[in-house]
């Protein structure tokens, strides 16, 4: 396995775009939740360790990975109150945080090249917002828990410095 022993969730916030002025949507699959939780703990975590104001960070739920992309287009096409004006802004980016944990039939293939493709199809579409895949698609619920804050770190974190860097590249 690539990431034994390691954990992918540091990084130096010297090295990182300003995110001060940055606005984030994340939707979030309530499909279990004890890993999407930890995915957004550690996604939201960063935004503000890296400079982003709680106001600016927004949130969605829902029921599953699947629905995940109907939340992200959503998401994309909305505006957002800016705080202490009377002016509208779109986000800058998307964060989708999901977790599909492998069972005994084929619905795990199926949930999880729809997501991947949905995700990618989004990226594609004509609101330029990106939108940085966050869903976990693991064999079991220990590799879950390994990667949403245990062992390997926490991929939401991971997913919130993408979202920056992809931020700042969408503004230049």
């Amino acid at each position: 396995m690539a990431t034994a022993g390691k954990d992918l969730s540091h990084y130096d916030k010297s090295k990182l775009p300003d995110a001060s002025k940055m606005r984030i949507g994340i939707v979030v699959s309530e499909w279990n939740d004890d890993i999407t939780e930890n995915l957004y703990k550690g996604a939201l975590d960063t935004l503000l360790d890296c400079g982003m104001h709680k106001d600016a960070i927004y949130r969605y739920d829902v029921p599953g990975s699947f629905e995940l992309i109907y939340g992200c287009r959503k998401m994309q096409e909305s505006t957002f109150s800016v705080p202490g004006k009377r002016q509208k802004r779109v986000l800058d980016a998307v964060i989708a945080i999901g977790s599909v944990i492998r069972g005994e039939t084929a619905h795990f293939d199926f949930v999880c090249q729809g997501v991947t493709s949905g995700i990618k199809d989004l990226n594609l579409n004509k609101t330029r917002i990106p939108v940085i895949f966050c869903v976990l698609t693991d064999d079991t619920h220990a590799q879950s828990v390994a990667r949403s804050g245990g062992i390997h770190g926490n991929k939401g974190s991971e997913a919130a410095i993408a979202a920056i860097k992809m931020a700042a590249l969408k503004a230049n």
